[in-house]
């Protein structure tokens, strides 16, 4: 069945169109800062997605009569009410952002000035981590320029080597008899212990095993906490190796990471509605009031948005430094990307659930924090609950005339167009293209079934659960396949295909309408974005033992007496990759001078274009190196996105 409409194509098609040129006029010339800016563009973006979505609800349902497709019409339907509202909250948080960097600068002032600097005792959580992950962590963590710190290890794998090494390099170690509660139990049994203390701490600071802290990490949080109401202070998690997506799509240099959204977006605009919140690792918590709510809570695997709560029902509140202090090692597979975000999405169940949520009116969280919880718990259900309806509507129809959705075409363009247009365009300049259609899309289904199953289970059974750790430094020696994830992708693909193999090849009988076209586009649209997840579930080897950081700085190698100015391509912790010709050949011993640092090495592999160095393996040079390396001077972030590279490397992936 379909529904006539007197619009021409031009016609449905002239909305979009009309925004596209606008967007194109007169975004280049706004201020992304702006509230004003900001309110008015996502009011655009609001006002068109429930222009489509009345729509919708006026004109694309079936007649009640046809009860099957009234049925599946009215579920696919409410999923979609669910998502518009959850879209709606999402933008009116994004309409203003918050940057504290001037604030943290000039409390610092205020810092210098203590005669007695606030102590912090640094807490590094570690599970199963191996030797190299901590052994960089806790060297960063100690040549922190800050005046007045302790380091703690709190091992729950209780590793004897672990122990040596922290007397080695001169931390404490803190360990206990079990592992109940996983990280919080560990954190709070750091807690006890600093509790017992003669000298009790300030503040304490989260680490995770695998990040490294650059030397002016606690300058800047302690100074931001400046104000005796502030609980916590929560910095970005930046990476410097690829997520899956960036690894097994090859798009590393191309396209920045899962969370750059997230961090450089999201929670700095939540810090401007006062509902930024604990990510865990690479924070500062003020040590009395975390004292006086019994620790870190332990009825959620995800406690540290619950310390956020918790700490803000008595009155302190979580502020956002928005500045790279941290890298650490983003889930270096797909199956790790998977079980961290089902783990997080069964732990805001939890939260929801609990007496923490927006609806346990005992609590004393305020209006705003209750609407922060209302759009994140939208996010993990709605959201995904429909990227999956959406790869099975169109096969229903194709496949077995299941119509959800009754529309023609040019009605259809007419109020899909002109939304996803602004959509597109809004978000691209708020982002600077860190959001593009197909890979955020991809980056949703990848752990899209996992996460509903978790949403499901966290919502009828909260308690209970285990807390599953992000596995980090495993053997990446060698390529596999994930091939439970792949047959989960897949099948959905299959279905797509046949769904347009049928329709329009194996039953010519059948009589096709408007609906038959927007299946159509609708299925091919997700075929891409399956095949593109099939390729992230083709995991590469990883070549080198230690993250390269890309460089263009300049140096000095000393072979036998002689000086030969190189220029670094990229270094890591084992070697450096130089430009040019090599001064000398393999395995000649060389110095290489940098400004601030001498590096013994020799040379490892030659060719016409540049030159491999790999460093001795000595343990004062390579703390050095360390030290250096992750002092912030490097970076692996994708700084500048361009739409059209990314498209160019996809395809590349798929076809080359």
């Amino acid at each position: 069945m379909s529904v006539t409409s007197e619009l021409s194509y031009w016609e449905a098609f002239a909305p979009g169109l009309a925004i596209m040129f606008a967007a194109i006029a007169l975004l280049p010339w706004l201020d992304r800062n702006s509230t004003i800016a900001r309110s008015c563009l996502l009011a655009v973006c609001a006002g068109l997605q429930w222009r489509y979505f009345i729509w919708r609800i006026t004109d694309t349902l079936a007649p009640v009569d046809h009860y099957v497709d009234f049925g599946f019409g009215i579920l696919f339907l409410l999923l979609e009410f669910l998502t518009v509202v959850g879209a709606t909250l999402s933008l009116l948080v994004l309409t203003r952002t918050k940057q504290r960097s001037s604030e943290a600068t000039a409390n610092g002032v205020w810092l210098a000035s203590l005669e007695r600097k606030p102590l912090v005792d640094v807490l590094i959580c570690t599970y199963n981590e191996d030797e190299a992950i901590l052994q960089r962590t806790i060297i960063c963590a100690q040549a922190m320029s800050y005046e007045n710190f302790r380091v703690w290890v709190c091992d729950d794998g209780k590793r004897a080597w672990l122990r040596d090494m922290c007397a080695e390099l001169g931390c404490g170690y803190l360990t206990r008899p079990d592992n109940s509660h996983a990280k919080a139990g560990n954190i709070n049994n750091a807690l006890r212990y600093l509790e017992s203390q003669e000298i009790q701490p300030d503040f304490i600071s989260i680490l995770d095993a695998d990040f490294a802290v650059t030397p002016q990490f606690l300058d800047r949080v302690v100074a931001l906490a400046k104000d005796k109401d502030v609980g916590v202070v929560q910095t970005p998690q930046h990476f410097f190796n690829p997520d899956p997506i960036q690894a097994n799509l090859t798009s590393k240099h191309v396209w920045p990471d899962e969370q750059r959204f997230f961090f450089d977006v999201v929670l700095a605009s939540k810090d401007a509605w006062d509902g930024a919140f604990c990510c865990g690792t690479s924070s500062l918590i003020r040590f009395a009031p975390l004292r006086d709510i019994g620790g870190f809570p332990t009825d959620s695997v995800t406690e540290d948005y619950l310390v956020t709560l918790r700490l803000g029902e008595t009155g302190y509140r979580t502020v956002y430094l928005n500045e790279k202090l941290s890298v650490g090692l983003a889930p270096e597979g797909l199956k790790e990307y998977v079980v961290q975000r089902a783990r997080w999405s069964l732990g805001f169940m939890q939260i929801f659930r609990g007496p923490s949520g927006p609806f346990s009116f005992g609590n004393k969280l305020k209006l705003v924090q209750r609407m922060h919880l209302v759009d994140t718990f939208l996010h993990w259900t709605a959201t995904y609950y429909f990227r999956i309806a959406a790869l099975i509507v169109p096969p229903l129809y194709l496949i077995f005339d299941i119509q959800a959705v009754y529309a023609n075409v040019p009605e259809a363009i007419s109020h899909i167009f002109p939304f996803m247009v602004a959509q597109w365009a809004v978000f691209g300049w708020l982002t600077q293209s860190r959001v593009l259609p197909i890979l955020g899309d991809v980056s949703q289904l990848l752990a899209a079934t996992h996460i509903v199953q978790s949403v499901t289970v966290g919502l009828l059974r909260p308690l209970g659960h285990k807390f599953n750790v992000t596995a980090k430094g495993g053997d990446r020696s060698a390529g596999f396949v994930q091939w439970s994830f792949l047959q989960i992708f897949a099948g959905y693909l299959c279905l797509n295909v046949a769904g347009i193999l049928w329709a329009f090849a194996l039953n010519p009988s059948r009589p096709l309408a408007d609906a038959s076209a927007l299946a159509l586009f609708w299925t091919w649209y997700n075929i891409i974005i399956l095949v593109l997840a099939c390729f992230v579930c083709v995991e590469g080897r990883q070549r080198r033992a230690g993250e390269r950081f890309g460089t263009g700085e300049n140096a000095i190698a000393v072979i036998a007496g002689g000086l030969f100015p190189i220029n670094v391509r990229d270094i890591s912790t084992t070697g450096l990759r130089a430009f040019g010709r090599s001064p000398a050949p393999i395995g000649s011993t060389v110095t290489i001078v940098f400004p601030d640092l001498e590096v013994h090495g020799s040379i490892a592999r030659v060719s016409h274009r540049d030159f491999g160095v790999r460093f001795d393996n000595n343990v004062a040079q390579k703390l050095a190196i360390i030290r250096r390396l992750y002092s912030g001077r490097y970076s692996a972030s994708v700084e500048t996105v361009s739409p059209l590279r990314v498209s160019k490397t996809l395809a590349k992936r798929v076809f080359g």
